[in-house]
């Protein structure tokens, strides 16, 4: 058994094995374990290292702290590196998307505990897993249109997937769905009460088998939350045009449908329909393909606008009043959206 010493128990990421099982504890609490760069290397590091070592038969992936798995990225930082205009977040994107594809990849069981907030990167660690639980308080969404970004690590590749639009009005609203619908939509699969958590590790990290305990602690899942919506939503996000798409949602009969079409016109149009037409392309892309769509958007953002101001209103100056530019989707040439999809960088994800 290795178990994190002293020394490491501030490390944001604390690796150890118990019993075959490769332990990957997110430990940022305060910041709902939001990922680093450094963090991000431990995690891919972890995984390379126990690919193909014996001794490792399952990875268990969780979160300190009562608040979640992981809220994402370190936005503070992307911010950061946006003002000091520095390659950092091309770095830290291009080692993420290699550690997603990582998680997908990856020989062995990797089991994951999407407790509480998981959205954006925390999507990124848990939804290309081969075993995702979800609980009670989880709440798994990816919100990057809301501060000028896009669903990337995969994100749209798994919103692509799943059934009808669905995936499509999570994607341009950014909004977070609870465990029923998370199953319903193809990104997690099993539930258990947020009560069960500490003993369903204590039994794998004993060396349980892992069918066995999950037969033993998953239960059904609460109801899907976006089911009864599934009509006005599949009937109003056909199509490739963030404009029709927004307004067949304010001209529809039911009030969330119009609501929606309000919410979204809260978000970055420039973002939105990036985020429409990645999800487009994504349907019929592999995830590697997807992951380096993802990096050339992420990177091209980065020199946008909008990325900059969304993260100053939301986390900054958190005035929630963004000024976006372009302001409106009609001022987003389907020439500019394209060229954002296509434009090659230095790096690739995949050489």
């Amino acid at each position: 058994m290795t178990e994190p010493s002293a020394q490491a128990a501030d490390e944001a990421v604390l690796t150890s094995v118990s019993n075959g099982v490769g332990r990957i504890e997110l430990n940022r609490p305060k910041l709902i374990n939001a990922l680093s760069q450094d963090m991000v290397g431990a995690i891919d590091d972890a995984l390379n290292a126990w690919r193909d070592d014996d001794s490792v038969s399952i990875v268990l992936v969780t979160g300190r702290g009562e608040r979640g798995l992981c809220a994402g990225g370190d936005i503070k930082a992307v911010y950061n590196d946006i003002v000091a205009g520095s390659d950092e977040n091309a770095k830290f994107w291009n080692r993420e998307y290699k550690m997603n594809f990582a998680i997908s990849e990856f020989p062995k069981p990797y089991v994951v505990i999407m407790n509480g907030i998981t959205m954006g990167g925390g999507v990124g660690i848990s939804g290309h897993g081969s075993h995702r639980i979800v609980t009670d308080s989880t709440k798994v969404g990816m919100p990057e249109t809301g501060i000028g970004l896009f669903p990337d690590v995969g994100g749209t590749h798994l919103l692509a997937n799943a059934p009808g639009e669905l995936g499509t009005h999570l994607a341009l609203t950014g909004q977070p769905v609870g465990p029923g619908a998370a199953i319903a939509l193809g990104l997690a699969d099993h539930f258990l009460p947020d009560a069960q958590v500490p003993a369903l590790i204590a039994d794998l990290t004993a060396g349980g088998d892992l069918d066995t305990v999950l037969g033993e602690y998953a239960t059904e899942a609460p109801a899907d939350e976006l089911a009864e919506a599934a009509g006005w939503i599949n009937e109003c996000y056909v199509g490739d045009s963030a404009e029709d798409i927004v307004a067949a949602l304010a001209a529809h009969a039911d009030p969330d449908a119009q609501a929606t079409a309000e919410l979204i016109g809260t978000k970055a149009p420039t973002s939105v329909k990036v985020t429409l037409a990645a999800v487009r392309n994504a349907e019929t892309m592999t995830l590697a393909e997807v992951l380096e769509q993802d990096y050339r958007v992420a990177v091209t953002l980065t020199g946008l606008p909008d990325l900059k101001e969304g993260i100053r209103a939301q986390v900054i100056d958190k005035d929630r009043s963004p000024k976006w530019s372009p302001a409106s989707l009609a001022e987003v040439s389907d020439e500019t959206v394209q060229s954002i999809l296509t434009t090659d960088h230095e790096e690739k994800v995949f050489s």
